[in-house]
């Protein structure tokens, strides 16, 4: 499970201005993803007018997953740190939840599962998640890190069908690919 941010293409650079002297912030659409990592494949996907926290958003991801194919366990960023994750992912789905907590202020007590993940954490498992990276990378490379739509119903939307996009990109064989790019070449 991981997260990236896709930038709004069709964006008036009056209204990016406009936002400086109020101290606005510029937003833009975040999409979380489960990623099936052996596979390279996008299971599931959410995406969010951001910044937003992304605990609220790990178990629905992982239950869709979950309904996709049997899972063992869950690699993700602190961002998705949760108690309720955690005993959700053990409980629930049956897998093994392998994020770094978080880093709390002074007086916040780190308690339970937490304290466990705090003390032996399990490097070699948590690396696997560098791969899901890796598929954000080839996806806005071949696909597109943008999101260009005018409206923001149509960004989002256009942001959830990369994900599928890059599940058929992966699917296709490579000389179907080059085929392709030549017949769009050869038209007029």
């Amino acid at each position: 499970m991981d997260a990236t941010g896709l930038t709004p293409g069709a964006v008036s650079t009056f209204f990016v201005k406009r936002l400086r002297g109020r101290g606005g912030v510029w937003r833009r659409w975040t999409k979380w993803v489960a990623v099936d990592v052996p596979r390279q494949v996008v299971l599931a996907q959410s995406s969010h007018w951001g910044p937003s926290s992304g605990s609220a958003t790990l178990r629905p991801l992982v239950a869709s997953a979950a309904r996709l194919t049997p899972m063992g366990l869950v690699a993700a960023d602190a961002e998705f740190d949760s108690g309720r994750g955690h005993r959700y992912m053990r409980e629930q789905v049956g897998a093994q939840g392998v994020m770094p907590a978080k880093r709390g202020g002074a007086g916040w007590r780190v308690r339970g599962l937490r304290t466990q993940m705090r003390g032996a954490f399990p490097t070699h498992l948590y690396r696997q998640g560098a791969l899901v990276e890796g598929l954000f990378s080839a996806i806005k490379r071949k696909l597109s890190s943008r999101a260009p739509g005018r409206s923001l119903g149509t960004q989002r939307l256009q942001a959830l069908l990369l994900g599928p996009a890059y599940n058929v990109y992966r699917l296709l064989p490579l000389p179907f690919h080059r085929a392709a790019s030549f017949l769009a070449l050869a038209q007029p």
